[in-house]
């Protein structure tokens, strides 16, 4: 069995973690994990009730009451213990992402230590939200600003970025001072509860961090009802944000949500042509396209359009197509919705007139695997230049100048990432002001970060995650007047 690779056998988890206790499912009911790139089953994990997702909201609120009146350094301590014992687990953390989501072991290795970045950049800056002084604008009084924590806060993680997804928001609201109840998707569960079960060895008090694997609307209906909860962090769909952002106006609560993404990636005439094939390979390709960053929509500018595609779709032919535990440049998706979804999206492109350069069909390496494609002369009425692909199915076309290049690449609800490859100085800062995009990235790929503020404009979220302002969505500010006349 693959998971007896498993060096720390413990980090395998099929119970939930509230209130300090490892428990079973309401009514002792399980859901199976399985491996996507064979099927094979990994685990049969507790499915949590509405009761003991109340008892867990319940259990981190009365956590809250002393955790959040820690100094922040002893908080600190404890995220930066974390933080060692994440990094000391590396090698077992990504061999059970790379079982239960199916990419490779190299990127699961990266998500890994990025991840970690998250709870040693929070685990320092848990010490620094100070008091704020403010000019007094009344005779005889002092004025202060303060931030204070939140209270309880619900972290909901998807399945394509299982274990970074969760340190990024939990790390940020901890080192805030709130606690935290958070479900991870029930397609990959595993990753989340070896981070409780390191949390739990890393001393955190009883109900400080809780994780709750089973079925989302049963467990975060119950956050939404409550007032208990005053935060939810949610990184997923925006047809799911909305339906989230609804639910919170009863309780009024604090919502940072990141959301679709649906980037464009800009090569203009003038710019490093080989560099920017390499970068779109990247940028479309990494975690098998399922990836909210990935390049959606690829405009090239007519007079190295040909060239482009040429080169690119040589290089996309040759990616290799496996198991994430051989490393494999493209994985498995991660069910067999998305692989319908890639099927549609080149049979609709080709319908309306795009040219296959590579792939376009399913691959024999199993029933989740297709093929790296790239699409030539896609029309923006095509779905996949008006929906997020999420898989290796790479969409270009041509433009004819900077003008329309913009309108094509604001021309979305979404506002996430936008890449651009040029070496035009001027017509890099025309474009950074007018890209309608919460992040922009110039003749390059990678761009997040811990120290960053990740997100998006439009319907692509709200609020930023990462950076001094991740950890500042936990807080409410209180401004307090005193009189010393």
């Amino acid at each position: 069995m693959l998971l007896e690779r498993l060096r720390d056998r413990e980090l395998l988890c099929e119970l939930a973690y509230i209130d300090g206790e490892w428990c079973d499912g309401e009514s002792s009911e399980t859901f199976d994990v399985t491996n996507p790139a064979d099927g094979s089953r990994l685990a049969s994990v507790a499915s949590i009730g509405p009761g003991q997702s109340r008892a867990a909201v319940e259990a981190a609120d009365l956590a809250f009451r002393e955790w959040s009146l820690l100094l922040p350094q002893e908080r600190a301590r404890v995220l930066r213990r974390w933080n060692d014992m994440i990094l000391a687990s590396r090698e077992d953390l990504a061999l059970l992402m790379t079982l239960e989501q199916g990419k490779s072991l190299d990127e699961s290795r990266g998500e890994i230590d990025y991840g970690a970045s998250f709870v040693e950049f929070y685990s320092e800056e848990a010490k620094r939200p100070n008091i704020e002084g403010v000019t007094s604008h009344l005779k005889g009084a002092e004025v202060e600003v303060w931030r204070e924590p939140l209270g309880v806060a619900g972290l909901i993680t998807p399945w394509n970025f299982p274990h970074a997804m969760l340190t990024r928001k939990a790390a940020a609201a901890l080192a805030a001072g709130c606690t935290v109840v958070a479900h991870p998707s029930a397609e990959t569960p595993l990753s989340a509860l070896a981070l409780a079960r390191i949390a739990e060895r890393a001393g955190f008090p009883r109900g400080v961090f809780n994780v709750l694997p089973g079925t989302a609307p049963v467990i975060v209906a119950e956050w939404m009802n409550t007032p208990l909860v005053r935060a939810i962090s949610f990184t997923g769909s925006t047809e799911v944000g909305r339906l989230l952002f609804r639910q919170s106006a009863d309780t009024i609560k604090r919502m940072v949500m990141e959301l679709g993404g649906h980037a464009p990636f800009l090569v203009f005439a003038d710019a490093n042509l080989g560099h920017a094939v390499d970068c779109a390979l990247t940028a479309k390709f990494a975690t098998s396209g399922q990836d909210c960053l990935a390049a959606n929509r690829i405009l090239v500018e007519r007079p190295v359009y040909d060239e482009f595609c040429r080169e690119f779709a040589d290089r996309s032919a040759t990616l290799s197509v496996g198991n994430g535990l051989d490393n494999a440049a493209i994985g498995p998706l991660m069910n067999a919705g998305a692989l319908a979804k890639q099927v549609e999206h080149v049979r609709d492109a080709v319908a309306k007139g795009a040219r296959i350069l590579t792939g376009g069909q399913r691959h024999p390496a199993g029933e989740l695997f297709f093929q790296p494609t790239v699409l030539a002369d896609v029309s923006a009425d095509a779905l996949l230049f008006r929906e997020e692909t999420f898989g290796p199915v790479a969409a270009v076309a041509p433009f004819d100048n900077e003008d329309e290049a913009l309108r094509r690449a604001n021309d979305t609800e979404y506002g996430l990432v936008a890449y651009v490859h040029t070496e035009n100085a001027h017509r890099i800062y025309r474009l950074t002001r007018a890209l309608q995009y919460g992040m922009v990235a110039v003749n390059r790929t990678r761009v997040t970060g811990a120290p960053i503020p990740f997100g998006g404009m439009k319907q692509s979220g709200l609020g930023r995650e990462g950076a001094r302002q991740g950890m500042e969505a936990f807080t409410e500010v209180k401004y307090v007047c005193r009189d010393y006349a």
